[in-house]
């Protein structure tokens, strides 16, 4: 498989969760996470090709993380088998500099725990 991915991805356990901004509506944990993107686990599938207004929570209490905003576009997804999770691939589209403060405190936080 080729790798595309210019920039380093760090797995993300349970401590993160993916919600939709205005609906509120519970997408998924993140399994992996990088600058540029996530790997998204879900009890259902996700619409490839969509763009999503993204909240992301962090379960665990980070010192200076908070919830991070930021626009995504889910480039691929694949449904589980029958029991199973789902998985889909999303890229950072658009995300203000505060958020990319924060995103990348939360970052630099992953890559020590790994």
């Amino acid at each position: 498989m080729d790798e595309r991915r210019q920039h380093p991805r760090y797995q993300a356990a349970s401590l993160l969760e993916l919600y939709e901004q205005h609906s509120k509506r519970y997408l998924g944990r993140v399994a992996d996470l990088s600058s540029e993107g996530f790997m998204l686990c879900s009890a259902l599938p996700q619409a490839a090709d969509t763009l999503v207004e993204c909240r992301l929570t962090c379960n665990t209490e980070l010192q200076g993380v908070d919830d991070l905003q930021f626009t995504a576009d889910c480039l691929w997804s694949r449904e589980g088998a029958t029991g199973q999770q789902s998985w889909a691939g999303y890229q950072i589209i658009d995300i203000d500099a505060l958020n990319a403060q924060i995103l990348g405190r939360l970052l630099q936080h992953l890559q020590a725990i790994s």
